[in-house]
């Protein structure tokens, strides 16, 4: 699914070790790297006082813990920040949270970005950690303040519908966790992910002056602005695609994947039908596309 942007795949990643990347920033990445994860999960700690904040724990790992117990030296945690409720990100809260008491910030438990059709299953459903709640449900544009440190909540849905980013407040540094990656363009995948509420959360963090992003997996996106309409025109590329498959008479998503993903690897084309699904959900909502019920993946579509 690279094709068509210049992705920075050069991160390198020292699991298991605090890197500073940032004044008052350390990352710590988790050792679980897959298709789908890049070279890991990154943690970040937020502070330099003796009380910080953790941004994505991570996932339910022994190894990752210990590292993360190791970085903070001691120091209190004050707040436990979830960008969305996949397990790759959420469940080490809870154990993090036992240990330092901290309060755990997210924008809510988990749910899908549409309720489920009759007889639908959804393909990631094992991937969604339903026991994070929350301590504070922060709303978008709400803050949590440390010592030294204030985070706003920006809610990003499209990835998941609970997905937000975490501005660092007066420093330009957004923590745009799987919304905006520098190695690939995230999955949208129904019923959680939604196409039409990632392409307005683009427009939003576009409307923004930041300078920099640190996201959930990879290296940093160091010019926020022209990524986005990098990502945006990728977008709406895919959407001329399927669009134009459909014109010339593939009627199933499977067909449609094996002609625009022909150069993404074969792991991820399951992934890449659902981003597929993504955006015939949001082609049919405009009206440029038909089908009998409402989109599946075993759908049949016709130009409207």
């Amino acid at each position: 699914m690279n094709e068509d942007i210049d992705f920075d795949l050069e991160f390198v990643a020292a699991h298991g070790i605090p890197v500073p990347v940032a004044t008052g920033v350390q990352r710590l990445t988790v050792n679980n790297p897959s298709p789908f994860t890049f070279h890991g999960t990154n943690s970040y700690i937020v502070g330099a006082g003796p009380s910080v904040a953790v941004i994505d724990p991570g996932p339910d790992d022994a190894a990752h813990f210990e590292a993360l117990m190791a970085a903070l030296g001691g120091r209190q945690v004050s707040h436990i920040l979830v960008s969305h409720t996949h397990r790759d990100h959420s469940p080490l809260a809870r154990r993090l949270k036992a240990e330092t008491g901290a309060l755990t910030v997210g924008q809510g438990p988990h749910r899908a970005s549409r309720p489920l059709h009759e007889g639908e299953i959804n393909p990631f459903a094992e991937s969604a950690d339903t026991e994070f709640v929350p301590d504070i449900a922060i709303a978008d544009g709400a803050a949590i303040a440390g010592d030294g440190w204030r985070i706003s909540a920006i809610h990003t849905p499209g990835h998941t519908a609970n997905h937000v980013a975490f501005a660092l407040d007066e420093t330009g540094i957004v923590f745009s966790a799987d919304h905006v990656m520098a190695w690939a363009t995230t999955i949208v995948a129904p019923p959680d992910g939604s196409m039409a509420d990632f392409m307005g959360s683009i427009e939003k963090l576009l409307a923004r002056e930041d300078r920099i992003f640190f996201p959930g997996h990879g290296g940093p996106v160091r010019e926020p602005a022209a990524f986005l309409r990098g990502l945006r025109a990728h977008r709406r590329m895919r959407e001329r695609a399927v669009l134009e498959r459909i014109r010339s008479g593939d009627r199933l998503i499977p067909d449609m994947v094996r002609a625009i993903y022909a150069r993404t690897d074969v792991r991820l084309h399951g992934a890449a039908a659902l981003s597929v699904l993504a955006h015939l959900e949001d082609l049919v909502e405009k009206g440029h596309v038909t089908t009998e019920g409402p989109p599946s993946l075993l759908g049949e579509y016709r130009p409207a």
